[in-house]
């Protein structure tokens, strides 16, 4: 994980200091901000890999910050919060957050997420013995450019939405479960995976379907899973 850039944007000095020393002895890149104006404007001039962004902060918060963020860019975002509440974790996510960790953290723990979230975004490449381009029926992904488009208009997915994507369209017809899906996707075991996955997927339902009330793709298999449709 040596050079890679983490932004880490939290208004509090001695939380955004802290967690500098931890990045730093594991090899990163620390770039930091104090609200979400100065994380937008680092981002105009700097390029990175990943984004430590807390939800409470002046100026603009979190979740304004996730939303602008992700009209022009697919770097992982991992929300920081002092609340615990599942709304505060959905609306992250509903943004286009790709994780949450919720204060007090674990410094490994905050560090395990940071590398795995690296990892999907910045390493792991197609599927073993995957066709570089899939098409089904004018929804198509190319994993050799990281690339979903519908009728041949881009969709812009984040890191998290692609993989789900890339899973069940490699696999297409296939059914897999909320939690092979989480486990799959973020390569950690799936507690309580539930609200995640489902508002994933209803953010991938908005991107690729004409009608995500009445998906042409990706559909639901009642009391299974889901499943891309061949």
């Amino acid at each position: 994980m040596k050079d890679y850039v983490v932004l880490v944007v939290d208004d509090d000095k001695e939380i955004r200091d802290g967690i500098e020393i931890y990045l730093r002895n594991e090899g990163f890149i620390v770039l930091k901000a104090q609200d979400g104006l100065e994380a937008i404007d680092i981002l105009t001039e700097q390029d990175v890999h990943l984004i430590l962004l807390d939800i409470m902060m002046p100026k603009l918060d979190g979740i304004s910050t996730t939303f602008k963020i992700r009209e022009k860019k697919n770097i992982p975002i991992i929300m920081l919060s002092a609340k615990s509440e599942d709304t505060d974790k959905i609306l992250g996510l509903q943004v286009g957050a790709d994780d949450y960790i919720t204060k007090p953290f674990n410094p490994l723990e905050l560090i395990a997420r940071v590398k795995s979230q690296l990892r999907r975004y910045v390493q792991l490449g197609p599927f073993e013995g995957a066709s570089k381009i899939i098409d089904l029926n004018g929804l198509t992904i190319d994993q050799s450019a990281k690339e979903v488009t519908v009728n041949g208009e881009p969709v812009k997915l984040t890191p998290i939405e692609y993989k789900i994507v890339e899973l069940l369209m490699v696999n297409a017809g296939r059914v897999f479960s909320i939690s092979e899906i989480y486990e799959k996707v973020w390569n950690e075991p799936s507690y309580n995976a539930e609200n995640t996955v489902a508002v994933h997927i209803r953010k991938i339902r908005e991107k690729i379907e004409i009608d995500p009330k009445n998906p042409r793709y990706l559909k639901v298999v009642w009391g299974i899973g889901y499943k891309m449709e061949k």
